[in-house]
């Protein structure tokens, strides 16, 4: 999980390790393909799932698919310079954009 952590440090002085707990745990066995554990901002299928899967379903987010689009659009942008985007940071910060942090702990 530090690996975690320090990836999170680039963006946020200290993160919150319960909700990185949390979302390691709500990812599981995902994480352990390189593939599923990263982000790909120029695949709208994947950007979809993310919206679907995590910010609709798992957040619980009311927002229509055009606002959760340009949110999860912010986060490609705020990440833009990692080659790599690790998903677990790239949900953190879209809970963390939508005040969901706590709900992950």
């Amino acid at each position: 999980m530090s690996e975690y952590v320090d990836d999170l440090k680039k963006y946020v002085p200290n993160p919150d390790e319960n909700a990185v707990s949390g979302i390691v745990k709500h990812l599981g066995i995902a994480l352990k393909s390189r593939d599923a554990s990263l982000v790909s901002c120029s695949s709208k299928d994947e950007l979809a799932r993310v919206r679907d899967s995590w910010c609709k379903k798992k957040l619980g987010l009311p927002q229509s698919d055009a606002d959760l689009d340009s949110g999860i659009k912010e986060i490609c942008e705020t990440m833009k310079a990692d080659q790599r985007k690790h998903r677990v940071t790239f949900y953190y910060l879209l809970a963390q954009k939508y005040g969901k942090l706590g709900e992950l702990a």
